[in-house]
């Protein structure tokens, strides 16, 4: 804007200042030559050679140009340069033939003798009723146009400095302006980050005022209820576990008592239940500590994490009749805490060995994500996505064996909030695909982590 409106205002004036300056060079020269042509009447006829030469030197310094005298035929009389011989003739000359002709003539055009571009001003002298000489005046065109392009020049440079100046004062404006926004991004930035203790400064305009005010007020408000859903978590898993305990003690008290097949049965199935129950309370109680703040941020290696993960796994995947094996694993590093990635596989690692029973079960780590492939019925024509949904279990869960459906949501909560991403598919060989993509240690995509938001679900 600041440079359109200096534009609009500095050609319209370099133009003008052309016009003018061009109008000025055009009304001195005819001026000037006027004025020779008055002083000249007395002397051109007969002429007098000396003051003719001496007017036309005096004109000339005047007018920074040639000044010519001819008499009625067109013959120099005077020559301000004495480029001319005198009693050359110079009737061949447009603007003198029009003079003799008595008529006032001014014109650019270009010289042959001069090879340059000339402004001629030549008017008619009287010496009766017609025109007894006449009087030329020719200056260069060059030394006008000089002058033009300095004062264009002048006005450039104005231009110019007005437009550094006005962005000089416009972005010192602009910083006190939005200073206080960026500031309050930032503080946003990091509640989204797991920082409830990020506030906004107040300051700036009203407005901006009374938005970090608002903002304050809902950190402050978040934090509340953010404090007393965890505690109500922690106090609900603790206060949950000892009457599930107590309940499972006296179902099987009761089933050593039972005397009948039936009553064993239902006994057994009413253990079996409190069991699931307690197996929900505490994937709750972990799904909802995958949504707090994020552990420091650390790097973990692939092939640490997965051999860990087989030596924790390997006794139980042989009680149930599965292989578990280690496949390909890349030289990788992620940029999370090793604790998470071993909570994500220890998740999938147990989903896999749930739904694939005598099944093996392959651990792997290629092109920067890990793997669990197993062998079993696979998605069964089950949309992927919804697989993720807490408390679904899919076509394979509902026939299959007993579980919470909390699993894969626990192992996408844990990726997503290092800014990474779980997939699940069915393999071309058969069974399923869980693929982990987490963010690699060094890579110059690799998300600003420390302001990664980390969603907090009641």
């Amino acid at each position: 804007m600041l440079v359109l409106a200096v534009v609009a205002l500095i050609v319209p004036l370099a133009v003008s200042l052309r016009d003018r300056v061009d109008a000025e060079v055009r009304l001195e020269a005819r001026t000037e030559a006027e004025a020779v042509a008055s002083r000249t009447v007395s002397v051109i006829a007969p002429p007098n050679l000396a003051r003719l030469q001496s007017l036309s030197l005096t004109a000339s310094k005047a007018v920074s140009g040639r000044v010519v005298i001819v008499d009625r035929k067109g013959r120099i009389l005077a020559d301000s340069d004495s480029a001319a011989a005198a009693g050359s003739s110079f009737a061949n000359r447009p603007e003198i033939a029009s003079a003799l002709g008595g008529h006032v003539s001014q014109a650019k055009r270009y010289s042959k003798t001069l090879s340059a571009e000339i402004l001629a001003t030549a008017v008619p002298v009287y010496t009766g009723a017609s025109p007894g000489g006449a009087v030329r005046i020719t200056q260069s065109v060059s030394t006008v146009s000089a002058a033009i392009r300095r004062a264009w020049l002048g006005l450039a440079l104005i231009g110019l400095l007005v437009i550094v100046l006005g962005l000089v004062a416009g972005a010192v404006i602009a910083r006190r302006i939005t200073k206080p926004i960026v500031r309050l991004d930032d503080a946003a930035r990091r509640v989204a980050g797991g920082d409830l203790t990020a506030t906004a400064r107040v300051e700036g305009s009203t407005e901006q005022r009374a938005l970090a005010t608002s903002f304050n007020t809902m950190t402050e408000r978040l934090t509340v209820l953010l404090g007393a859903q965890r505690e109500f978590v922690a106090d609900a898993s603790h206060q949950l576990r000892t009457p599930l305990a107590g309940m499972r003690l006296r179902l099987e008290e009761a089933r050593a008592q039972a005397s009948e097949d039936e009553q064993r049965e239902e006994l057994d199935a009413a253990i079996a239940e409190v069991d699931r129950l307690a197996l929900i309370v505490n994937e709750l109680l972990e799904l909802s500590r995958a949504g707090e703040g994020k552990p420091p941020l650390a790097v973990t290696d692939a092939a640490t994490a997965l051999h860990g993960a087989f030596e924790r796994w390997r006794a139980g995947a042989a009680q149930v009749g599965c292989e578990l094996r280690l496949g390909v694993i890349e030289d990788a590093q992620f940029a999370c805490h090793h604790s998470d990635v071993d909570r994500i596989l220890d998740a999938g690692i147990e989903n896999a060995l749930a739904y694939a029973p005598g099944a093996p079960v392959e651990l792997s780590s290629t092109g920067g994500a890990i793997v669990v492939d197993d062998g079993g019925p696979g998605l069964r024509g089950e949309q992927s996505e919804s697989l993720f949904e807490r408390f679904h279990r899919g076509e394979a869960g509902r026939i299959g064996p007993p579980g919470t459906g909390l699993g894969l949501s626990i192992v996408r909560e844990l990726a997503r909030r290092w800014g990474g991403e779980v997939t699940i598919a069915d393999r071309a060989s058969g069974g399923a695909e869980l693929k982990v993509t987490l963010p690699q240690a060094g890579n110059k995509l690799l998300p600003d982590l420390s302001q990664a938001p980390s969603r907090i679900d009641t």
